[in-house]
């Protein structure tokens, strides 16, 4: 940099700054600055030219004026006309002021980007390091168009001096963060890898950076740089203290290009090389050793570099996710970092430990620090390091440590930090639920989460815990026990008056037979917390009395006269006021049977992924939970060991809203006037005509549209126009003639699933002798076992009729059953052949995986047996919220950040059969100039990659 000359002091800019200094008060401050201002203001509109000097000196000095908070809004032409000298001071000063003052929608832009490109021209290096930084510095869109082709020609240029090429760098480096779409991937692109190997380290530093950034958007353009990094980051580790004396941090060899380095392999799967993947592993091997070596220093810049180092390579040794005896060292070193004096490392330690223990290799290594983990959680004064133990605590847990986690947690949260005790609930509800042997264990674990922390137990948590005892008949005596004697504290919380309304007002009649349970007893007992509650668990208790009514018949009167108290039939409240009219009503005329039927038990809830683990994900963020998935996946792909959460519907808080039908008859705004019983919670108008979005109902619809009263004998063909629709989607009507309609409503859970079919007569005339039946081929018989029940022989005239169909997966399986329907109408018989909807993606269970472990398994399914890929047009208009939602509907979970590419679709999965398990990876990537897609998929078993290949490929 050129020697600034005695004459450059610029005397009047100091004692305009030692004036300002001088001010008693703020007002003579403001004084000051305005006398300057009107000064500075004369000059520039004086008749007698400026020399260089003293524009400097006045724009100095209005640079220090906006440095004190005041609006400048004149002097931006003298400092663009500053940028012409040769003079370096002159040139600084007008780029420090453009830099600071001048917003990258001025006016001036254009005379700006004159003057830089005069001096990037220049080839002189200190003003083309001048006009670099101006360019970061402002970033703006315009400078991005007008100099980002013409920047990366000077970094990879042969004779540019090295200090350029930092300054070129950096500067890519923010045009590409600013404005992406402008920075042009061309030849460059390849020769700036390269820097890689420059002699200069301050050059390789800046190159580091930006190479890793592009790495990240085009990772395959960059896959070069793999082994130079490997090669400069060898040399950095094995090189002594004095051999990078410029570079050398307390006695630690360029950290922070080692940093980068580390950070840029990150990006790519461990390398397929041999020779390349010894060296990098050699490389961390003597990174973990320096860590166990006695400190140069006891300075603490020496252990931070040190450690920042360390810590880099541990997060590379997690990528990889590939050499056990690494994972394991990595393991034992932030061990010794969990009881560390220093806070940082300690909370460092418990966040790398949390993505440790999602490997299959290094879980077992991370359990054995379990004990420490549970210290901190008791000792540390951080919240925040406390937080991450419980993280640490949520990932390390599995069926041999399962109740000693729970239980130390529970054991924490009386004293947990209000701000993350919510947190802790959510994890321990879904701890206890996957790690539950015994479901008695799990009934008290929630009932107690209950009990200690109410407040901040979410309704996904108690919502999840009646599905359980609903679904799982060998616990609901119990949990009926134990609710009971919950509820008889003195003071209990809300979330449990409902969880306890809901299971006796279920299963009561189980626990009735003790006198210290009896009927009465348990409807006094919910009766004396009614007042005490909020509307909504009002409501639910009206429910649970009217169930009462049915399952003990001696109670009833007792349960009228609440019914009929005025404080039920003139509430304020209309929902409370119209259930107790109807309740009251419902148990006045209605006979035994009657009460029976409509009050029976809640079927069992169809299960999806757990509420209590979306919201635990929605609150972390993506990429931040860790996976305590019990899956395992061997070199094939398949799935040893699955015991994935069970879960309910997304829209839980309306499967819950409410424990009875209320069977009111709801308009619908698009089809002829229909009576249908009501679903659980359901707000929505029945708009179609066989009632396909509502819960399967026992009940049948009164349909009273005739469509037409001509129609044409159905073909006895098999009818599959509608086979493809369904696909992605488990709803709808599936066939349709002037005579009859057919609607399906599936749910599948494994390799298990149920369809309730659905036969709407749209004539007035009944159906005779209505039959219906499952067909399928021999080889079908043997993969896919189905039960259909039997139906009713009559259809009446706008009727409507529901078969359920249960159906097992056996093995993989490529041909769908067939349903025949006979039937005789006005003497004449009908024949009907539909193909059924049940394909073999069905059978999904969605997996979520983190971007190293798809490629992982990627890399496994790598034999050509098990990937099938097809090319094909787009059939359909390719819109991504479309894609994305037949995606979601094929089964697979949709992973996001996982591909380079953000327009192509990565999605992983599991398919469930009796017999086996067999994972599946998917990637789809649309080309949408061609409007083409390529459609790619990995399996263990060519048979299962073909059919998932033939069956989403049609979709688009």
């Amino acid at each position: 940099m050129p020697a600034v000359s005695k004459g450059d002091g610029m005397r009047g800019l100091a004692v305009f700054i030692s004036d300002i200094r001088n001010c008693k008060s703020k007002e003579a401050e403001v004084k000051r600055i305005n006398k300057e201002l009107a000064n500075i203001r004369s000059k520039f509109k004086g008749d007698k030219a400026l020399d260089g000097y003293s524009k400097k000196k006045y724009v100095c000095k209005l640079l220090f004026i906006f440095l004190l908070g005041h609006d400048i809004d004149f002097g931006h032409m003298e400092a663009v006309n500053l940028l012409s000298s040769n003079k370096y001071t002159e040139k600084q000063i007008g780029y420090l002021f453009i830099s600071v003052l001048v917003n990258s929608n001025s006016d001036l832009i254009r005379l700006i980007n004159n003057g830089i490109k005069n001096d990037l021209t220049s080839r002189n290096p200190t003003f083309m390091n001048l006009a670099l930084h101006c360019i970061a510095n402002v970033g703006s869109r315009e400078m991005a168009e007008a100099f980002a082709s013409q920047i990366p020609s000077i970094l990879v240029a042969g004779d540019t001096m090295d200090s350029v090429k930092q300054s070129a760098a950096l500067c890519l480096l923010r045009l590409n963060r600013t404005s992406p779409d402008l920075v042009p991937m061309g030849e460059w692109t390849a020769r700036v890898v390269h820097l890689l190997n420059d002699q200069h380290l301050g050059v390789v530093t800046a190159a580091a950076s930006l190479i890793t950034t592009l790495a990240q958007k085009s990772p395959e353009d960059f896959k070069t740089s793999i082994s130079l990094a490997v090669a400069r980051l060898s040399r950095i580790v094995t090189s002594a203290s004095i051999d990078l004396q410029d570079y050398t941090y307390y006695f630690v060899a360029a950290p922070w290009l080692s940093v980068k380095l580390l950070r840029l392999l990150q990006c790519y799967t461990p390398p397929e090389d041999a020779a390349l993947r010894s060296r990098l592993t050699e490389c961390l091997e003597t990174i973990l050793n320096k860590a166990q070596e006695p400190p140069k220093s006891k300075k603490v810049q020496h252990s931070n570099a040190k450690n920042a180092v360390l810590f880099e390579a541990i997060a590379l040794i997690i990528h990889h996710d590939s050499e056990p005896t690494l994972l394991v060292r990595a393991c034992n070193q932030l061990g010794q970092f969990l009881q560390h004096r220093e806070t940082n490392l300690r909370y460092l330690a418990l966040e790398s430990m949390c993505t440790l223990a999602s490997s299959e290799f290094s879980h077992e290594a991370v359990k054995t620090h379990i004990d420490t983990v549970i210290n901190a959680l008791k000792t540390e004064r951080d919240v925040s390091v406390r937080q991450r133990a419980v993280d640490l605590l949520y990932a390390m847990c599995d069926r041999s440590n399962a109740k000693q986690i729970v239980a130390e947690m529970l054991s924490y949260l009386e004293n947990a930090d209000y701000s993350i005790r919510e947190e802790i609930v959510l994890k321990v509800a879904i701890l206890a639920e996957k790690y539950a042997v015994d479901y008695t264990w799990y009934v008290d674990t929630i009932l107690n989460l209950i009990r200690m922390a109410g407040d901040h137990v979410s309704e996904e948590v108690w919502y999840r815990v009646i599905q359980i005892v609903i679904n799982r008949d060998e616990v609901q005596g119990y949990a009926a026990k134990t609710v009971f004697e919950a509820l008889q504290a003195p003071a209990c919380h809300e979330n449990l008056v409902k969880v306890g309304g809901y299971i006796l007002g279920e299963f009561g009649n189980l626990i009735a037979g003790d006198s210290r349970s009896s009927p009465l007893v348990q409807f006094d007992l919910l009766h004396s917390k009614f007042h005490l509650c909020s509307v909504p668990t009002r409501a639910l208790l009206l429910s649970a009395y009217i169930k009462f009514i049915n399952l003990f018949p001696e109670v009833k009167t007792t349960i009228q006269e609440v019914l009929r108290s005025d404080s039920q039939l003139r509430n304020a409240d209309v929902e409370l006021q119209q259930r107790a009219i109807e309740y009251l009503r419902l148990s006045c005329i209605a006979s035994t049977d009657i009460l029976a039927t409509v009050l029976e038990e809640m079927p069992p809830f169809p299960e999806r992924e757990s509420s209590i683990l979306a919201k635990l994900k929605r609150k972390k963020g993506p990429g931040i939970l860790p996976d305590i998935d019990d899956t395992r996946w061997n070199g094939n792909g398949n799935v040893e060991h699955s015991e994935s959460v069970e879960g309910t519907n997304k829209s839980s808080p309306s499967l819950m809203a409410d424990l009875l039908p209320t069977n009111r008859p709801r308009p619908s705004s698009s089809s002829p006037t229909m009576l249908s019983a009501g679903t659980m919670g359901s707000a929505h108008p029945f708009t179609d005509l066989l009632n396909l979005n509502s819960a399967p109902s026992a009940g049948a619809s009164l349909l009273v549209d005739v469509l037409s009263d001509s129609f044409s004998p159905a073909s006895q063909d098999v009818s599959d126009e509608n086979f493809s629709r369904f696909v992605c989607k488990n709803n709808g009507v599936i066939f349709e003639n002037q005579l009859l309609q057919i609607g399906l409503k599936s749910e599948y859970r494994q390799n298990l699933g149920r369809i309730y079919v659905f036969f709407g007569n749209k004539t007035s005339t009944q159906f005779l002798s209505f039959s219906s039946s499952v067909i399928s081929s021999d080889s079908l018989k043997t993969q896919l076992n189905i039960h259909a029940k039997a139906v009713d022989p009559t259809v009446e005239g706008g009727a409507q009729l529901q078969q359920i169909l249960n159906i097992e997966c056996v093995s993989d399986f490529t041909d769908a059953p067939v349903l025949d329907i006979q039937f005789r109408y006005g003497g004449a018989l009908q024949n009907i052949a539909v193909k059924l909807p049940v394909m073999l993606n069905k059978f999904f269970q969605p997996t979520e995986m983190k971007s190293q472990d798809f490629f992982q398994r990627w890399k496994q399914l790598g034999v050509p047996q098990q990937e099938v890929q097809t090319i094909f047009k787009a059939k359909h208009p390719m819109d991504t919220d479309v894609t994305n939602a037949k995606i979601l509907g094929f089964g697979v979970a949709l992973l996001d950040g996982v591909d380079p590419n953000p327009a192509n679709f990565v999605g992983s999965g599991v398919i469930h059969t009796k017999s086996t398990q067999v994972g599946c990876l998917l990637r789809l990537e649309p080309n949408a100039q061609a409007e083409m897609y390529r459609l790619t998929l990995r399996t263990s078993r060519e048979s299962v990659s073909q059919r998932l290949c033939d069956l989403l490929s049609d979709q688009f």
